[in-house]
């Protein structure tokens, strides 16, 4: 299987070097450390399986699920492992239904790689343990949002630009109730910092 690793991590590659040359079944054929240089391989080096970080610099494909779409739409064929540090259920969601096929965490055991490329060969996905976890415990995907109407609005205000409190005058809510609303918010989406919240929201299309 010929590969082509991504990270902007010099260190990252040479592990992964590691890892699939002693699987003596796949061979690398490009590496990238950016994504601006990680398209330009995928447009000249024909390759199996694509294994790349999630966010890395470079140019307008710098936004780690813009590049993704990037990948479906120009080398729709192409199978994609994602190895991230990234840890929360909305990003991963959103990632697979980007057509990723694979997720492992960096975190994750050196035998989890292994498995997803012998996964994603028989046409399988995988994802790590870990956040195969807390997606269960986040509850299946469906089409409806997992947020109250209150908690959409908070969620929504946030990403807008407001603070708690501006929300909370708004509203004519106390502080502590819209920071309990953000936080229940947080929990029932698997998300743990504000940043992967502001990226839930503009990722579900809420108006800002």
């Amino acid at each position: 299987m010929r590969v082509v690793i991504a990270d902007d991590h010099s260190v990252v590659r040479i592990g992964l070097r590691i890892l699939i040359n002693a699987s003596r079944r796949s061979v690398i054929v490009g590496e990238a450390e950016g994504t601006d240089s990680l398209m330009s391989v995928l447009a000249s080096t024909p390759c199996d399986l694509l294994i790349t970080d999630f966010a890395m610099p470079g140019g307008q494909q710098a936004d780690g699920l813009k590049m993704l779409s990037t990948i479906r739409r120009d080398h729709p064929a192409l199978p994609v492992i994602l190895l991230t540090m990234f840890t929360n259920v909305v990003t991963a969601r959103a990632a697979l239904a980007q057509g990723v096929k694979a997720i492992v965490a960096k975190t994750a055991s050196e035998t989890e790689l292994p498995l997803a490329i012998h996964a994603v060969g028989e046409g399988r996905g995988y994802i790590s343990e870990s956040l195969r976890t807390m997606m269960a415990n986040a509850g299946s995907q469906t089409n409806e949002s997992p947020l109250s109407s209150k908690e959409h609005e908070v969620v929504r205000m946030l990403a807008s630009g407001m603070t708690v409190s501006e929300i909370a005058s708004h509203f004519n809510r106390s502080v502590s109730t819209v920071s309990k609303q953000k936080t229940m918010a947080m929990q029932r989406l698997g998300i743990s910092t504000d940043v992967d919240l502001f990226s839930y929201a503009r990722d579900s299309g809420m108006s800002f």
